[in-house]
């Protein structure tokens, strides 16, 4: 087992929940695809493959579930749907995102880019800064 599913495991047991096979599904799915920021419809279509008798409604009450007690993180990349990717505590911050607008591309990119700016926001307008996120839409590499 890797050590992030055992981090994720015990996450939902400090919080009083099991890992059902179900759930235990969903979050395989999530994690073999993280990099891809799934919907709920994909996290649906790669899981239906190995367990057909999931239903979407299962789904839905897992994800939120995980979001809901920190496991998942929710992104919005202004295609018409909620994204998730597993979520990252070991951080101050959330890692941010290059959307390509034409193949819909998301590539992440650390938060060190803006730590001067952050302190300067801080400073500047007496401002404790928790956390923050940051999109750029663009074209990547490939659809330039």
């Amino acid at each position: 087992m890797s050590t992030t599913l055992e981090r994720l495991i015990f996450l939902m047991k400090n919080k009083g929940y099991k890992l059902t096979p179900q759930r235990r599904y969903i979050l395989d799915a999530v994690m073999e695809n993280n990099e891809s920021h799934l919907s709920i419809d994909e996290i649906y279509t790669v899981v239906k493959q190995t367990c057909p008798e999931i239903g979407i409604a299962t789904i839905y009450r897992t994800v939120q579930m995980l979001e809901e007690i920190g496991v998942l993180t929710k992104h919005h990349f202004d295609d018409g749907c909620s994204r998730y990717e597993l979520a990252d505590d070991s951080k101050r911050h959330n890692h941010h995102h290059l959307v390509c607008v034409i193949c819909g591309k998301v590539i992440e990119i650390q938060d060190n880019y803006f730590d001067e700016l952050e302190q300067h926001i801080e400073k500047d307008k007496n401002f404790t800064i928790t956390n923050h996120t940051v999109t750029f839409y663009g074209k990547c590499e490939i659809c330039k």
